[in-house]
């Protein structure tokens, strides 16, 4: 099988591998669509050309999944995406809210000695500057131990992983409350009606409020 595939597919296929993470099941074309902001008749058209391409199992009823090598095409491009992320950050200093378009290029490059020799000059990273796993040369990623703040059940301190929400206002928040991966979280009361949390971030003085919203976009570990 030819794996040399357009960025429309690979995109494609990194979309149905991410959905798969937060959907049960089968992938439906509609949520394909919502995620990529295009018409669903476009994409109906582009999963029948993957599925002939064995690169997903597809029918229009139950929708589409990754086959083997879809799925392990789909994590070499999160893989690239993820070290270019991590590069930008560390090397070239740009935030963490600017560097996901400029990744979403340079994950189509092809070249696998590039990003075996990038890994490398990274000293082999296993999460990217906003706390996602980033799998190694052969696709395995790190035991994830992380869960949203939002899932807790009563107070107490939690350290700061991840972000579920890449998009530049959320990251923008989070740079303006001062709070970046590792960072501690003490989680001081919640509130019944509308879970929202009273917080205190590395034990500074001033508390903050948490809204369900940004706890649900907020990944922690114990």
């Amino acid at each position: 099988m030819n794996t040399q595939l357009s960025f429309t597919e690979e995109n494609y296929l990194k979309t149905i591998y991410a959905l798969s993470q937060q959907e049960k099941g089968k992938i439906a074309n509609l949520s394909i669509a919502e995620m990529l902001s295009i018409n669903p008749a476009t994409v109906t058209e582009m999963l029948k050309k993957l599925h002939e391409k064995k690169l997903i199992e597809y029918n229009r009823i139950d929708g589409a999944s990754l086959s083997s090598s879809g799925n392990k095409i789909a994590l070499k491009v999160i893989r690239k995406h993820r070290l270019w992320e991590t590069f930008l950050v560390r090397k070239l200093e740009f935030t963490w809210d600017e560097v996901h378009e400029i990744a979403e290029q340079l994950e189509h490059i092809q070249s696998e000695k590039l990003i075996r020799e990038l890994d490398k000059f990274l000293d082999y990273p296993k999460y990217d500057p906003h706390g996602d796993p980033i799998p190694d040369k052969d696709g395995n990623l790190p035991v994830d131990t992380t869960f949203p703040l939002s899932e807790i059940q009563k107070p107490g301190t939690f350290r700061l992983t991840g972000v579920a929400n890449h998009s530049p206002a959320f990251l923008q928040y989070l740079d303006k409350i001062k709070l970046e991966i590792n960072d501690t979280i003490e989680v001081r009361d919640i509130q019944e009606f509308d879970r929202s949390m009273t917080v205190k971030i590395n034990q500074r003085k001033q508390s903050l409020m948490f809204s369900n919203e940004v706890a649900k976009s907020i990944l922690v570990s114990k």
